[in-house]
């Protein structure tokens, strides 16, 4: 008997069918990942099998109580992380857990011994009486993740844990998820990371609400035996040479890695021919396909490399630095903990440059020394040749900023948000009304342009928050994880963009904890306990660790290096 069973499921907000005819069925003791684009319907899914919203029709199954008539013994054996965290940001660690605890009628005298069960399954027993505000952003999902298991439960429904956390977070989240399995634990994890899909015993891929694929990942993988090739050599741009491969009919998609490009193609003899493609004693060589190659063919990916953001961008304003971004012995100090201890970079013009690192690392409080959002300790940021932490409004126009937890005003409309950003970047009258506009039609909101930002997907906002950092044509634009929590086909369209504003002369600084990003930009920087630890291109750093080893592996390798030596 399947521990959750869905037949002909229905939901709509409104005109908008969010889940349509929904049939399927989950096995007992295994983690089965939820995947698929934005907006296809994975949140409202958890949310009505957590009762916690009413489906329209159809008929739902939990634990072999019905819903809606057994809500209340339901929730009473399941446990829930949401996607913006449950936790209460004033209360600290302990605090948080005896709250659930009493929420949940655990017993007092049981309470204690649960609680430091809990707090040595997650590792956080140094940390109870950190307020959970303070704690980094890997922290506070592993303490998310007990409070929903504070009363131990049958089936655990986990949205989006891994969002904003970085890879090393992220294992430790796997790791301790999997020995919850072990335990009897059946678990629904939803993802944007399709690594992890990929480690999931079964996915269930939804799309606009109906089920595209639904089995074992390996099964979506290798659908794509045959179909996945790179160019290796010496290609003289990279970028160049991917938007030129993007154009001919047969490749269905395309991305960067590391000094090779990965193509996606029917067969072997539709391939384009290297010249034409600017990649001149270059070759073809087979890749093995990925859980993310799959994804993106059944979605029916085909990007053809064209940006209209980039289109309908002004002439850049041209500078007479060759380092449009320098960070000098920069350091920032809190009291007695220094988040940025002595950081140095340059950041040529027209470069892209990754700003990697752990969680609580220092990268965020570095990008707002170099926006001129925060006053360094000591030590010197300098933009466009000037501290903008000193300089002009008119300096400050020449720069924009995405910022990690969306500087949009919540409460105030799409329209309204750009309209406000348009003005603060001083565009005026005719041009201030085209740019809206042009934003608005690039990203694809209208059908938002009266809601209010706070109650977008997180993909929208996230484009929403792209379009108002960069509606004044900046000659530099900072990105703080533009990327984070958003589906594959949404990064697709946001590197587009981004190698696009570089190529008409952007300089750009961004950071990710998509380890693959990383081989999207120029040269990376790998910032740890405050401190740059490496600073070289991403085939570079990788070749420190080894021939076949990816990103991700080198970032944790790097890091153990690091904590090693010191």
């Amino acid at each position: 008997m399947p521990l959750v069973s869905a037949k002909n499921l229905n939901k709509s907000f409104k005109d908008i069918k969010v889940i349509s005819n929904l049939n399927l069925e989950i096995k007992e003791g295994k983690i089965t990942g939820l995947i698929g684009p934005d907006g296809a319907g994975k949140t409202t899914l958890i949310r009505i099998m957590t009762a916690l919203l009413d489906f329209d029709n159809g008929e739902l199954e939990i634990l072999g109580f019905k819903l809606p008539q057994d809500a209340k013994k339901i929730q009473e054996q399941i446990g829930y992380m949401p996607q913006k965290f449950g936790l209460y940001e004033d209360l600290t660690v302990l605090e948080n857990l005896k709250l659930y605890a009493n929420l949940q009628s655990i017993e007092k005298k049981k309470q204690n011994q649960r609680i430091e069960e809990l707090l040595e399954f997650i590792n956080l027993q140094n940390f109870t009486k950190f307020l959970a505000k303070d704690l980094s952003g890997g922290m506070k999902q592993k303490l998310g993740l007990a409070c929903a298991l504070i009363k131990k439960p049958k089936l655990l429904l986990l949205d989006e844990p891994g969002v904003g956390v970085d890879p090393i977070s992220r294992r430790e989240l796997w790791s301790i998820v999997t020995k919850l399995t072990q335990e009897g634990v059946t678990v629904i994890w939803s993802t944007a990371y399709l690594d992890e899909a990929a480690l999931c015993e079964e996915v269930i891929l939804l799309n606009q609400g109906e089920i595209l694929f639904k089995g074992v990942p390996d099964k979506l993988s290798q659908t794509m035996e045959n179909k996945v090739f790179k160019i290796v050599g010496d290609i003289k741009d990279k970028r160049k040479t991917l938007k030129l491969a993007l154009k001919n009919e047969n490749i269905k998609d395309g991305v960067i890695l590391g000094n090779s490009i990965k193509l996606i193609c029917e067969d072997i003899s539709l391939l384009p021919n290297l010249e034409e493609l600017e990649a001149l004693n270059c070759k073809y060589e087979p890749m093995k396909p990925n859980f993310e190659d799959g994804f993106m063919n059944i979605l029916n990916g085909n990007f053809d490399g064209e940006s209209k953001l980039a289109q309908q961008m002004g002439t850049l304003e041209e500078s007479d630095e060759e380092n449009l971004i320098e960070a000098t012995n920069l350091t920032k100090k809190f009291a007695s903990f220094t988040a940025t201890d002595n950081v140095n970079f340059k950041i040529r013009r027209g470069e892209i440059f990754g700003f990697l690192g752990p969680n609580g690392a220092g990268k965020s409080t570095t990008f707002k020394m170099l926006c001129g959002l925060m006053k360094p300790t000591s030590g010197t940021a300098h933009v466009l040749g000037l501290s903008l932490e000193k300089s002009s409004y008119k300096a400050r126009a020449k720069i924009g900023y995405m910022s990690q937890k969306f500087s949009l005003y919540g409460d105030i409309s799409v329209y309204e948000n750009l309209k406000f950003f348009a003005g603060v970047y001083g565009l005026k009258k005719k041009r201030r009304i085209e740019k809206i506009e042009n934003m608005i039609k690039i990203f694809e909101l209208e059908k938002y342009r009266k809601t209010p930002s706070k109650d977008l997907p997180l993909g929208y906002k996230q484009r929403l928050s792209l379009a108002c950092a960069v509606m004044h044509d900046p000659v530099v634009l900072f990105l703080d994880e533009p990327t984070s929590g958003i589906d594959p086909q949404t990064r697709r369209e946001f590197w587009n963009h981004i190698y696009a504003m570089v190529q008409k002369g952007m300089t750009i600084m961004v950071t990710t904890h998509f380890m693959d990003e990383a081989e999207y930009c120029d040269r990376i920087a790998l910032i740890y306990k405050g401190k740059a630890i490496a600073l070289d291109t991403p085939h570079n750093l990788i070749s420190q660790i080894g021939k076949d080893t990816t990103m991700e592996e080198a970032f944790i390798e790097l890091i153990k290096r690091e904590d090693n030596v010191s």
